[in-house]
């Protein structure tokens, strides 16, 4: 008797092929593979959790009954106040991951080709499909953004190149100079996206120019969030800084009421409390600087660190030690760090700087663990 192996015809309404394409975003374990509950150090998220004027004005917000305001205007004035920014050119988001995907959403579509650095966030690539662009990966330098290789992969087809700036899972940085050089050998009418969300822990003074370049010209945008330094990753509030085309373009596709009522409330206190974010790129920079060194210290046992300038590390396994192996031991330490084979990092895992015993937990798990593997 022979048997029909067609697969039945599909019933109800059918995606867009370039969204089917799309690997949808897989955030960080918070459980091991048992569901017993991990310290969390793989999403980023700020150790010292939120500022106490955050919290007292988020829970002091109008109730849910009432729609937020639709523009953000009192956290737009604060931003340009703290920043030195035109409120008017500024855009409040869900999070910054909402203006990274009007941005892609905004000024490509199918046919178009928007160019990110190999080893960048997840969302570049999901943003460009989801509106049938075509991602181009550019090469790295080292784990970080090579200037020359994305400039390389610019063709006619160009609407948009993502940078982040620390980057995002790989913690490199690049400075003004470069930034520059980047913004100059771009065609006018192909979009900079400078991704800062982890420019406020670079160090007092840094700054990779990125305001600077969206301030002057017409094709930069810069975005920012709230959900790192400021410890409102729950609230899911972002901006973006841009020349006035790019902002109106970006107000016309972005939710109404897109940042609630007690997002608002919250990051508006935030921005008055910069004792706190202070406090959070000190106490980052120096816990980031002893776990790295103790990491360096395991290298005979293949163990690196890409030189990271925001709140995570990522930590290469070059030996008899496998990063899913470490994954594990570290999981069996009680906390969930962040494996990344699906973005060509089997070999890595980027590890959030949390406080100083939970890091002394991690090193301590990784040194048996590499001493075990030997």
């Amino acid at each position: 008797m022979s048997t029909d192996s067609r697969q039945p015809a599909p019933t109800g309404p059918r995606m867009k092929p370039w969204i089917e394409a799309i690997h949808a975003y897989v955030p960080g374990k918070s459980a091991g593979a048992d569901g017993k509950p991990l310290v969390k150090l793989s999403a980023n998220e700020n150790p010292l959790g939120t500022s106490q004027k955050a919290l007292a004005a988020r829970g002091g917000a109008a109730g849910p009954a009432v729609y937020p305001d639709p523009d953000s205007k009192a956290l737009r004035a604060k931003i340009g106040e703290i920043h030195g920014l035109d409120p008017a050119r500024i855009v409040c988001g869900t999070g910054s991951d909402e203006i990274l995907n009007l941005a892609a959403q905004a000024f490509a579509g199918p046919g178009d080709e928007i160019i990110h650095v190999r080893y960048g966030f997840a969302v570049y690539d999901i943003a460009t499909r989801r509106c049938g662009a075509t991602p181009v990966v550019a090469p790295d330098r080292d784990y970080g953004t090579d200037v020359d290789a994305l400039l390389a992969c610019v063709t006619g087809n160009t609407r948009a190149v993502f940078v982040a700036n620390p980057n995002n899972p790989t913690g490199r940085y690049i400075g003004a100079e470069e930034m520059a050089r980047l913004h100059a050998g771009l065609p006018a009418d192909v979009l900079l996206v400078i991704d800062q969300a982890y420019g406020e822990y670079l160090a007092e003074g840094e700054d990779d120019g990125g305001i600077a370049l969206a301030r002057a010209h017409d094709n930069v945008l810069v975005t920012r969030t709230f959900s790192k330094i400021y410890g409102l990753a729950g609230e899911r509030i972002g901006w973006g800084f841009a020349a006035p085309g790019i902002v109106d373009a970006l107000n016309r596709i972005r939710g109404p009421f897109n940042v609630t009522l007690s997002g608002q409330a919250a990051a508006l206190a935030a921005l008055d409390d910069q004792d706190f974010v202070r406090q959070s790129r000190q106490a980052n920079a120096a816990s980031r600087a002893r776990f790295v060194s103790e990491v360096e210290s395991l290298g005979n046992h293949g163990l690196s660190a890409v030189k990271s300038e925001a709140n995570f590390v990522l930590v290469l396994f070059g030996g008899a030690l496998s990063a899913e192996a470490a994954q594990d031991a570290i999981a069996a330490a009680g906390y969930a760090v962040r494996h990344l084979p699906g973005q060509g990092l089997p070999h890595a895992l980027r590890i959030t700087i949390g406080t100083d015993a939970q890091m002394d937990d991690i090193v301590a798990a990784l040194r048996d663990a590499a001493k075990a593997a030997s």
